[in-house]
């Protein structure tokens, strides 16, 4: 008895050494949770139907508690349309994840996809406090008070993105403000930081030579197109700028080569066709012209641009009715510029309405502060009606600012436009009529007419936001065509429009939170 009890001792330390602890059972998956990863499997490889199917079990099981479930629904929602449905499932994701900060930027896009974008700014700054260091966050908050007008706010958001993470989408917007405000230097310096970033963005490159070829700088215009076309061959937008720059310096053909090509890229777009019909325009092709004009007119029938170059081609073409009926079309959507109203007032003048020209041209006097082409025109057709006091005060006008141009740039101005305003100045002068009718030298120009309202033209490039090589307007456009140009200017440059006219702001917030979350 004493031999088992002390075997019983001896035996005990033994067994608790070699005795171990029992690895635990793997806990079991939460039934809240143990579909996930099939949801998630189906909706990568976008099986939307077998997707829904999975998750309608699994909020049957739950009694339609599970979040991960509600929230790839909503994602489904909204890539079907269903936006309204989609806000309101994010919304209970939130309810039931109150501190998860992607729920309630979903909340907040699906907002922003309404049109709420004031709401949007509401439940994005919420979303902030629960996590400071998101760039989403603020980029998004940054589109939002563009929407809102709010260009101080959106720029401060923008620069909070920048400094968090650096991205193409941000620069991009930062430069879209500084375009709305009129500042183009300002939104060339943002896209050159956005370019030294990221060198082999083609949209990033196409843009600042946009910018640098309104500003004028040819040589560096051609030099980021040349990089975009270089690193995307097959870049219409490039291509149409490239083609836009050699139209707007006369090489016609060689502009149309580089058109041919777009066209088979996008060959329904406006901006393309209305640059064929001023390249058929400056070779004096007048039906091919307007055979393009109407085709992008047709495709963007509210563009006012395409409007104006159909106007000034019938004004060329002696059209003076159809002229008139573009050029007033053109005038609704565009009201307050004053070139309109005084090329308005020439078709007027040609279809003998003096005293609806009279108006047109007191419209473009008051609109147009910079041009004299329209106080001359305007000083003409007074003087032919015989008041040569109101004349007077509009040849005195029209010195006034050629004094001002003067002195603030370098342009010449066209020869015929000096002479014709020479010889105003002496009639008015010396009191006698002057033979205003003067043989035209070019025999081949047959298609000047012999009106007084209609002298040579100083012309202006549009003041447009996004010009390539812009419409030139022009009193007497339809009176001198010589080679290359509509209407002679010291900036020789073609009718044409601006290679894409952007929306206000062409942006939504970023794409990032579409991606599902790990759970």
């Amino acid at each position: 008895m004493a031999e088992e009890r002390l075997a019983t001792r001896t035996q005990f330390p033994a067994s608790a050494e070699l005795q171990k602890p029992r690895p635990k059972k793997a806990p079991d998956f939460p039934i809240l949770e143990k579909q996930n990863w099939l949801i998630h499997l189906h909706y990568i490889r976008k099986d939307y139907e077998a997707c829904k199917a999975v998750i309608k079990e699994q909020l049957q099981e739950t009694q339609g508690l599970c979040e991960y479930a509600i929230y790839v629904q909503a994602l489904i929602f909204r890539l079907e349309g269903n936006i309204q449905e989609s806000l309101e499932l994010f919304q209970t994701c939130a309810i039931l994840s109150p501190q998860c900060a992607d729920n309630l930027k979903q909340v907040a896009r699906s907002l922003f996809l309404l049109g709420k974008h004031k709401a949007a700014t509401e439940v994005y700054n919420e979303a902030a406090k629960l996590n400071q260091k998101d760039w989403e966050i603020c980029h998004n908050l940054g589109v939002c008070y563009i929407y809102l007008k709010q260009f101080n706010k959106a720029q401060d958001q923008l620069h909070n993105a920048l400094h968090l993470n650096r991205h193409d989408l941000t620069y991009i917007m930062l430069g879209k403000i500084h375009l709305l405000e009129g500042d183009l230097d300002k939104a060339v310096e943002i896209y050159k930081k956005a370019v030294e970033f990221s060198p082999e963005n083609t949209e990033l490159l196409t843009t600042l030579g946009l910018l640098y070829l309104q500003l004028g700088i040819y040589q560096k215009a051609f030099e980021h197109l040349g990089n975009a076309l270089t690193y995307d061959p097959t870049n219409y937008k490039a291509i149409l700028a490239a083609g836009s720059m050699m139209q707007t310096h006369g090489d016609f053909d060689v502009a149309l080569t580089k058109y041919r090509v777009v066209a088979c890229a996008v060959p329904e777009s406006p901006p393309l066709w209305n640059n064929i019909g001023m390249c058929f325009f400056g070779k004096k092709k007048y039906v091919a012209a307007i055979s393009c004009l109407k085709r992008a007119n047709y495709l963007a029938p509210f563009d006012w641009k395409i409007l104006y170059n159909l106007g000034l081609v019938h004004l060329t073409m002696q059209q003076y009715a159809s002229a008139f009926h573009f050029l007033s079309a053109a005038i609704n959507f565009q009201p307050k510029m004053g070139e309109l109203y005084m090329l308005l007032a020439v078709a007027l003048t040609n279809l003998e309405d003096t005293e609806n020209a009279k108006r047109a041209y007191a419209e473009a006097v008051r609109l147009d502060k910079c041009n004299p082409l329209v106080n001359l025109n305007y000083a003409v057709l007074l003087y032919n009606q015989g008041e040569k006091k109101g004349a007077l005060a509009q040849y005195q006008e029209m010195e006034k600012k050629v004094s001002l141009l003067k002195d603030n740039s370098s342009l010449e101005f066209d020869s015929e436009m000096v002479e014709m305003a020479q010889k105003l100045g002496a009639a008015l002068q010396v009191g006698e009529a002057l033979v205003w009718t003067k043989p035209v030298k070019d025999p081949k120009s047959k298609h000047r007419t012999i009106s007084t309202s209609k002298p040579a033209s100083f012309q202006q490039p549009l003041g447009s936001n996004q010009a390539l090589g812009q419409a030139m307007s022009s009193a007497a456009a339809y009176r001198k065509l010589p080679s290359g140009v509509g209407g002679t200017s010291q900036l020789t440059k073609p009718p044409s429009l601006p290679l894409e006219p952007e929306p206000a702001v062409e942006a939504s917030p970023t794409e990032i939170s579409e991606q599902i979350r790990d759970k």
